[in-house]
């Protein structure tokens, strides 16, 4: 739980990831952030991404605009835009200056300019911690993800962490692996040399197509 006498810092979270936990909130209200280091994790293989080929249609169709950390606080408060969230406005200060600091990003999404979906989390090494996704149009978390495991191949990275197991995310490759497992992942990750900014964003269509390894 947090401590009033030793309140949770950026330097903090960063360390908590290293160690393989991240922090909750029960609800937006609720002051209290409680370390969470499940028994299972979820991740989602960089090489195993999975495309459905109606989402390989959608991303082939265009009609949408993707950008990297240009509205990083509008994703968090997407997020958080729904009937139960654990982003507290303590989280929510937290990940601002982690962003600030260069480790947390976003992915953003937007269809006539108007944010549609995007997805955040915390870049340390060759490790992606995802945080959370949202969507208001047709896809639009999807076609998030698939930009960003794109970018990540494309920048070095190793582990793409998604906390938990949703349908959701299983549809896309997903799954679950024990804890111990998921700890040898990390470790591995954090000695890369990855830099997320060591690339452009892919934008391209085909190329976003061609880094992914499953088409069903």
């Amino acid at each position: 739980m947090s401590d009033p006498e030793f309140p949770l810092t950026p330097e903090l979270l960063l360390h908590g990831y290293t160690r393989g936990i991240f922090p909750m909130a029960e609800s937006r209200d609720d002051p209290e952030i409680y370390w969470v280091d499940p028994r299972r994790r979820g991740v989602l293989p960089l090489d195993g991404f999975h495309l459905s080929r109606s989402l390989s249609r959608r991303i082939r169709k265009g009609g949408y605009s993707v950008d990297m950390n240009t509205g990083f606080l509008e994703v968090v408060d997407a997020c958080a835009d729904r009937e139960e969230t654990w982003i507290n406005a303590e989280i929510r200060s937290l990940y601002a200056a982690l962003h600030q600091m260069g480790h947390a990003h976003s992915i953003e999404i937007r269809h006539d300019g108007q944010l549609t979906g995007g997805v955040y989390g915390v870049a340390i090494g060759g490790a992606f911690f995802g945080e959370s996704m949202f969507s208001r149009h047709t896809d639009a978390s999807k076609l998030a993800l698939a930009h960003l495991v794109a970018h990540l191949r494309n920048c070095g990275f190793a582990l793409f962490d998604t906390q938990f197991i949703t349908q959701h995310l299983e549809t896309l490759g997903a799954r679950e692996i024990s804890r111990a497992a998921y700890h040898a992942l990390l470790e591995t990750a954090l000695t890369l040399p990855a830099d997320i900014n060591g690339q452009p964003l892919c934008r391209d269509p085909q190329s976003v197509l061609q880094r992914s390894t499953q088409t069903s």
